[in-house]
Protein backbone atom coordinates (compact mmCIF):
# COMPACT_ATOMS: atom_id res chain seq x y z
CA UNK A 1 0.00 0.00 0.00
CA UNK A 2 1.78 3.16 -0.93
CA UNK A 3 0.01 6.31 1.22
CA UNK A 4 0.63 10.17 0.30
CA UNK A 5 0.98 12.56 2.87
CA UNK A 6 -0.74 15.97 2.47
CA UNK A 7 0.30 18.93 4.44
CA UNK A 8 -2.27 19.61 6.88
CA UNK A 9 -0.88 15.93 8.40
CA UNK A 10 2.21 16.80 8.01
CA UNK A 11 1.48 20.58 9.75
CA UNK A 12 -0.40 18.34 13.16
CA UNK A 13 3.27 16.07 13.45
CA UNK A 14 5.26 19.35 13.79
CA UNK A 15 2.91 20.08 16.57
CA UNK A 16 0.35 22.83 14.38
CA UNK A 17 -3.12 23.36 16.85
CA UNK A 18 -2.88 20.29 19.30
CA UNK A 19 -1.02 17.79 20.68
CA UNK A 20 -3.49 15.21 20.45
CA UNK A 21 -3.42 15.66 16.53
CA UNK A 22 0.43 15.90 17.36
CA UNK A 23 0.69 12.65 19.32
CA UNK A 24 -1.71 10.87 16.24
CA UNK A 25 -0.15 11.74 13.41
CA UNK A 26 3.09 10.73 14.98
CA UNK A 27 0.74 7.35 15.96
CA UNK A 28 0.52 6.90 12.53
CA UNK A 29 3.72 7.51 10.88
CA UNK A 30 5.47 5.02 13.16
CA UNK A 31 2.83 2.81 11.19
CA UNK A 32 3.80 3.46 7.99
CA UNK A 33 7.12 1.72 6.22
CA UNK A 34 9.16 4.34 4.77
CA UNK A 35 9.31 3.05 1.20
CA UNK A 36 5.60 2.99 0.75
CA UNK A 37 5.28 6.56 1.84
CA UNK A 38 4.97 9.64 -0.85
CA UNK A 39 5.68 13.25 -0.07
CA UNK A 40 4.45 16.01 -2.57
CA UNK A 41 6.79 18.28 -3.19
CA UNK A 42 3.61 20.74 -3.10
CA UNK A 43 3.20 19.77 0.56
CA UNK A 44 6.40 20.33 1.63
CA UNK A 45 6.23 23.54 0.05
CA UNK A 46 2.94 24.63 1.75
CA UNK A 47 4.35 23.08 4.78
CA UNK A 48 7.42 25.31 4.32
CA UNK A 49 4.65 27.83 4.99
CA UNK A 50 2.33 26.82 7.56
CA UNK A 51 6.11 26.60 9.98
CA UNK A 52 7.16 30.04 9.53
CA UNK A 53 3.40 32.24 8.69
CA UNK A 54 1.51 29.94 11.77
CA UNK A 55 3.92 28.46 13.49
CA UNK A 56 6.04 31.18 13.82
CA UNK A 57 9.37 29.19 12.92
CA UNK A 58 12.60 31.15 11.91
CA UNK A 59 13.27 30.01 7.95
CA UNK A 60 16.32 27.84 8.91
CA UNK A 61 14.46 25.95 11.31
CA UNK A 62 11.81 25.55 8.75
CA UNK A 63 13.71 24.24 6.60
CA UNK A 64 15.28 21.87 8.97
CA UNK A 65 12.04 20.58 9.68
CA UNK A 66 11.54 19.97 5.76
CA UNK A 67 14.52 18.35 5.22
CA UNK A 68 14.14 15.99 7.88
CA UNK A 69 10.51 14.96 5.85
CA UNK A 70 12.57 14.66 2.57
CA UNK A 71 15.26 12.43 4.70
CA UNK A 72 12.62 9.98 5.91
CA UNK A 73 10.39 9.66 2.98
CA UNK A 74 10.86 9.66 -0.72
CA UNK A 75 9.62 13.33 -2.60
CA UNK A 76 7.47 13.19 -5.83
CA UNK A 77 7.86 16.31 -8.30
CA UNK A 78 5.06 18.27 -9.86
CA UNK A 79 4.51 17.07 -13.48
CA UNK A 80 3.24 19.38 -16.66
CA UNK A 81 1.02 16.40 -16.58
CA UNK A 82 0.02 16.25 -13.00
CA UNK A 83 -0.37 20.00 -12.95
CA UNK A 84 -2.90 19.99 -16.49
CA UNK A 85 -4.98 17.17 -14.31
CA UNK A 86 -5.40 19.27 -11.47
CA UNK A 87 -6.74 22.14 -13.43
CA UNK A 88 -9.65 19.86 -14.15
CA UNK A 89 -10.23 18.04 -10.93
CA UNK A 90 -10.48 21.62 -9.54
CA UNK A 91 -13.03 22.68 -12.04
CA UNK A 92 -15.02 19.66 -12.38
CA UNK A 93 -14.78 19.05 -8.08
CA UNK A 94 -13.85 21.90 -6.50
CA UNK A 95 -11.23 21.14 -4.94
CA UNK A 96 -8.31 24.39 -4.25
CA UNK A 97 -5.96 23.90 -7.15
CA UNK A 98 -3.36 23.13 -4.28
CA UNK A 99 -5.38 20.08 -3.18
CA UNK A 100 -5.76 19.12 -6.61
CA UNK A 101 -2.15 19.36 -7.21
CA UNK A 102 -1.63 17.18 -4.42
CA UNK A 103 -3.99 14.29 -4.48
CA UNK A 104 -2.78 14.05 -8.73
CA UNK A 105 0.89 13.76 -7.98
CA UNK A 106 -0.19 11.07 -5.37
CA UNK A 107 -2.15 9.12 -8.33
CA UNK A 108 0.96 9.94 -10.76
CA UNK A 109 2.76 8.61 -7.94
CA UNK A 110 1.37 5.26 -7.47
CA UNK A 111 -0.20 5.80 -4.26
CA UNK A 112 -3.44 4.29 -2.81
CA UNK A 113 -4.23 6.33 -0.13
CA UNK A 114 -3.94 10.22 0.61
CA UNK A 115 -3.74 10.88 4.43
CA UNK A 116 -5.69 14.36 4.28
CA UNK A 117 -7.99 16.31 6.95
CA UNK A 118 -8.95 18.92 4.61
CA UNK A 119 -10.07 17.09 1.39
CA UNK A 120 -13.10 15.24 0.91
CA UNK A 121 -13.09 12.15 2.70
CA UNK A 122 -13.54 8.89 1.03
CA UNK A 123 -13.05 10.61 -2.20
CA UNK A 124 -11.40 8.94 -4.93
CA UNK A 125 -9.32 9.93 -8.05
CA UNK A 126 -7.81 7.72 -10.62
CA UNK A 127 -7.16 5.13 -7.63
CA UNK A 128 -6.32 7.20 -4.91
CA UNK A 129 -8.63 7.12 -1.36
CA UNK A 130 -8.60 10.44 0.47
CA UNK A 131 -8.60 9.30 3.88
CA UNK A 132 -8.96 11.51 6.85
CA UNK A 133 -6.41 9.64 9.63
CA UNK A 134 -8.51 11.61 12.23
CA UNK A 135 -12.33 10.43 11.88
CA UNK A 136 -10.79 7.00 12.19
CA UNK A 137 -9.54 5.10 15.28
CA UNK A 138 -6.06 3.95 15.28
CA UNK A 139 -6.93 -0.17 14.79
CA UNK A 140 -9.04 1.58 11.68
CA UNK A 141 -5.81 3.40 10.33
CA UNK A 142 -3.78 0.39 10.80
CA UNK A 143 -5.94 -2.24 9.03
CA UNK A 144 -5.70 0.38 5.82
CA UNK A 145 -2.19 -0.37 5.71
CA UNK A 146 -1.82 -4.16 5.99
Amino acid sequence: MIVGLDTNFLAYAEGLNDQERQERAISIIDLLMPENVRLPVQALGELHRVLTKKMNLNGSDARAAILRWENLFPTCDTTPSALNSAMDLSADHKFSIWDALILCVAAENGCQILLSEDMQNGFVWRGVTIVNPFALSTHEVAELFH
